[in-house]
This record gives structure tokens, C-alpha cells and sequence, in this order.
């Protein structure tokens, strides 16, 4: 069985769908495939499905979701439900759990794929880092449950894929930036910092490839935007990593050349202070 996440949820076998139509089970449905392999609390379905005001009906609603669930399951895998609750969809005495089998799950992939490019950037592997970390975004088809309502447990897992989306996106522009690609990667940036205001790692990373693209005086100009934005919305200065971006550009730093990218990354880019 297949299992998606990293966009709109896909839960199915065969391009037999086993996506409930009605918003509450689909959601417990999501729950239940955002933890694939985990026991999920009953307990914490209900806070999902109600938060604070469940009805006195929860525990059995939920039973009734479960039963739709194994049905639909069970015609997408052709099977019986009996057999779906026995091997698919399992009861542990205090929780569900939903197993993926044989099939695949997009989020698995991606942290695979991005934890294999994590490590190629940090042995300098550049070439194989920029490869993985694009595997890895390539399972990436929107917004996380982009067509799920959340609960507070389901928004905190969607909150969680997104930071690990943005740092995957940010390691993979590093690493096309050590192999020279600063050119290719101005468009990009330039959308993300619009995107993300406040974000100083991609504010400083459109600098350099701004400045090694024989474009320092845009390069000062983000940093001049960066800083009123921070000001403005949050009253504080830019990090001292950010800072240092700005002053290399000004001292027109040999370090701030493209052959130079060892001296550069990761230390002082990577990681910076959290933005919105």
C-alpha cells in the first residue's frame, strides 16, 4: 500500500484509492498515515478529530471511522476486512495502527533521501549532496495534507514537514552554490526571500550568489531589506552570521568567491536563527 503526505493525502494500492470523501475520517485517515508503523492513541485521535469538546459519542464514532476506514482499505487492496484488521489497520488494546507493508511513503523517502544529501554536503560531496537533496524535494507535491482539515496533532506533524522541506530546499541551493551554479540559483532565491521575509539564511544566500554573479550592490541591497524586515516586524538586528555576509561583500572578501565556498560553508551560514 502506498501512503502520501507531502502534499494532498494518497493512501492506496494499485491506483485504487482508499481516501475517505467525508472530512473526519479523512482526517483520522491522515492521522493515521502521518504515524505509519506507530501505534496512534485513541486518545489522541479524539483530540484531533474535537481538540477540547469531544462528544459524548467520540470513542464510538471513532470505532465507526475505523470500520469505514478497514472498508475502503480493504477494496483498495482487494482483500477482505477481516484481513485488513488483522495485518492493515490493527487494534492494540489502547490504539491503531496503520502499516504500510510493502508499498511505499513519500515522507520516509524524503528524509532518506535528505539525511544521504545532509551527509554528502557535510563530507564535501557536493555533487552527490545537490543530486539527493533533489530526490528528496522531487516527493514533495504541494503542501503538506494540503487537502486535510488539522487538529493540533496533525498541524504540528504538517508544521514539522514544512521546517524539514525548508531546510532541505536550503542544503541544496548551498550545495549548488559551492559547485558554481550561483547564476541559476538567483531566480529561485529571489522568490523564496518574497516567500519568507524574515528567513536570514535564504536572504544570505541570495547575497552571495548575487555578489559572485558580478551583482554586489543588489547583494547590499538585500541585506538592507533583510534588516528593515526584521526591524520592522520583529524590532531585532540581523544574526552576526548574516552580518558577516554583508561585511565580506563590502571588503569585497576573497572568501566571498566561488572558489573559495570551503571557507564559506557551512559554519557560517548554516544554521541561522529561525524566521517566518
Amino acid at each position: 500500500m502506498d501512503i502520501g503526505i507531502l502534499g494532498p493525502l494518497v493512501v492506496g494500492a494499485n491506483d485504487r484509492e482508499a481516501t475517505p470523501s467525508a472530512p473526519k475520517p479523512r482526517q483520522l485517515l491522515a492521522l493515521l498515515a502521518a504515524h505509519a508503523g506507530r501505534v496512534v492513541p485513541v486518545d489522541l485521535m479524539v483530540d484531533e478529530l474535537w481538540e477540547s469538546t469531544p462528544p459524548p459519542s467520540a470513542l464510538t464514532t471513532v470505532q465507526t471511522y475505523i470500520v469505514l476506514l478497514r472498508r475502503l482499505l480493504a477494496k483498495s487492496l482487494q482483500v477482505s476486512s477481516a484481513e485488513v484488521a488483522r495485518e492493515v489497520l490493527t487494534y492494540t488494546g489502547w490504539g491503531y495502527q496503520l502499516a504500510a507493508g510493502k508499498g511505499t511513503h513519500d515522507a520516509s523517502l524524503f528524509a532518506r533521501y535528505a539525511d544521504l544529501g545532509r551527509r554528502a554536503l557535510a563530507a564535501g560531496d557536493n555533487s552527490r549532496a545537490s543530486g539527493a537533496l533533489r530526490e528528496a524535494l522531487a516527493f514533495w507535491r504541494g503542501p503538506a495534507l494540503a487537502d486535510i482539515r488539522t487538529g493540533p496533532h496533525l498541524l504540528a506533524h504538517r508544521v514539522s514537514l514544512e521546517e524539514q522541506r525548508m531546510g532541505a530546499v536550503e542544503q541544496r541551493i548551498e550545495a549548488d552554490l559551492r559547485l558554481g551554479r550561483h547564476h541559476e540559483l538567483i531566480g529561485e532565491l529571489s522568490g523564496l526571500t518574497v516567500q519568507h521575509p524574515l528567513h536570514e539564511n535564504m536572504h544570505s544566500l541570495l547575497m552571495i550568489a548575487l555578489y559572485r554573479s558580478g551583482r554586489p550592490g543588489q547583494a547590499l541591497e538585500t541585506f538592507q531589506k533583510l534588516h528593515q524586515n526584521l526591524r520592522n516586524e520583529l524590532g531585532m538586528e540581523p544574526s552576526p552570521n548574516t552580518r558577516t555576509v554583508q561585511q565580506r561583500i563590502l571588503r569585497r572578501d576573497s572568501t566571498m568567491e566561488a572558489d573559495q565556498q570551503s571557507k564559506l560553508f557551512p559554519q557560517e551560514i548554516i544554521p541561522s536563527r529561525p524566521t517566518g
